[in-house]
């Protein structure tokens, strides 16, 4: 231990990536090799140190993996890292048929399986040339948005946990309850539905469970009031939000953002607005936008999108026609059991459809809807066969996540948390 020398570091005040640089030209980090090979530093608070948030962090929103590079408390660097789920589920298309992959899609987003069950079908339908009924698409329609609403509560409450606030997540997620209720009176499950069909959708939905979320619909504004009464003026929410993870109109357009992370920047883009699909042209909504850009903006664009959703459902319930909710087309669609066991022809056609599958003709399609957390698309190549010769899901989480990195570097470890959950990923659709 002899010959050893301290260091002082120098105090300045020029900013940190011009401290990191100074310390890494005049080498403050210096290795003394003792007689144990021990590695002595003077003063290791004034060091970088590389950290990994998660992928095992339950701040992460599931097993996302973030490299940090941090001087004292702030970021210098982030990458996050995708890839630890090994889903494959894009592959796994390729071996099945089209009718056979709709349950796979429940496992992508599983905050919000109604959603990618009509982002699915719509692109198979396109790929195939099959028209569905009036009826089925205002249902659609009708379990998009309860989607919406039941992944923007659990978005809303999960990043009120994330920063401390534990009794909106347990609000949020009681209202969630609720909704799984009315969606397994629709389809007889809750998280996992498989509801959407080739041609329409499984069941019709009954007055019953029309009523129910009239009901819901009647009572939910008031209590979504309650959760924002309870943060919006919470000094501590605040500053944990405001200002945080801040990305500029240009660069998150530039990511390919979507969804609420875009809105959140002031970019007014909504493929409900502006590249109507079923019958959306047909009813009135505002795109909520928010021009901070940072977790702030980005937590009330999910707030208020849940009004415009009760005020889009309302809509649908008043303007929803009577009349078949599958399409007549025995060579496309799945005929019904009754009509299976009764008529000749359609046992021939579910034969076929089973054992073979929808034949689009060969070409590629894509088809993306306005899925909860942005453009949910799904590209389909098809060699004229009755499974894909390539399918491929540009999922919203994904392209979401490329922001992490500009978004928390400059910014607190703390501040990392809530960062990730304005960005609100589901890591089953990233890592497809």
């Amino acid at each position: 231990m002899e010959n050893r020398e301290n260091t002082i570091l120098p105090v300045t005040n020029t900013s940190t990536l011009e401290r990191v640089r100074h310390v890494r030209q005049s080498k403050m980090v210096q290795r003394i090799l003792d007689k144990d090979t021990t590695v002595l530093v003077d003063d290791p608070l004034e060091n970088e140190m590389v950290l990994n948030m998660g992928p095992q962090h339950p701040a992460t929103h599931g097993v996302l993996r973030v490299l940090l590079r941090i001087d004292g408390e702030t970021v210098i660097k982030c990458v996050p890292e995708l890839g630890y789920l090994h889903r494959g589920f894009e592959k796994l298309a390729e071996n099945m048929t089209y009718h056979e992959f709709i349950p796979h899609t429940d496992r992508l987003d599983y905050i919000a399986p109604l959603s990618n069950n009509v982002a699915i079908a719509m692109a198979i339908e396109k790929a195939a040339g099959v028209e569905i009924p009036e009826r089925a698409k205002w249902i659609r329609m009708m379990v998009c948005e309860v989607a919406r609403i039941s992944s923007h509560l659990l978005a809303m409450g999960c990043h009120a946990m994330d920063v401390g606030a534990l009794t909106i997540f347990l609000w949020t997620f009681g209202e969630r309850e609720k909704l799984y209720d009315i969606i397994e009176q629709i389809c007889g499950a809750r998280m996992t539905t498989s509801y959407t069909r080739v041609g329409g959708v499984s069941n019709d939905v009954d007055e019953a469970v029309i009523r129910q979320l009239r009901t819901w619909m009647n009572a939910f504004p008031a209590i979504l009031k309650d959760c924002e009464s309870l943060m919006l003026r919470n000094r501590i929410f605040i500053d944990r939000m405001a200002g945080v993870g801040y990305v500029s109109r240009d660069k998150a357009i530039a990511l390919g953002m979507t969804g609420p992370c875009l809105r959140g920047s002031g970019v007014e883009y909504d493929l409900r607005r502006t590249m109507p699909y079923l019958n959306y042209d047909q009813v009135d909504f505002d795109v909520i936008t928010h021009n901070d850009g940072d977790c702030w903006g980005r937590f009330m664009v999910r707030a208020q999108e849940m009004r415009e959703s009760v005020k889009i459902l309302h809509q649908i319930l008043d303007k929803m026609p009577e009349g078949p909710v599958m399409a007549d087309n025995p060579n496309k669609v799945m005929p019904r059991k009754g009509e299976i066991y009764t008529k000749m022809e359609e046992l021939i056609s579910d034969f076929m459809l089973i054992n073979y599958g929808t034949m689009p003709p060969k070409g590629e399609v894509y088809s993306a809807i306005e899925s909860s957390k942005g453009e949910l698309g799904f590209f389909i190549v098809s060699d004229g066969t009755g499974h894909p010769w390539k399918l491929k899901i540009r999922s919203p989480s994904t392209t979401n996540l490329q922001a992490l990195k500009f978004m928390a570097e400059g910014s607190m470890i703390s501040d990392v948390v809530s960062i990730i959950g304005s960005i609100d990923p589901v890591m089953g659709e990233a890592d497809k």
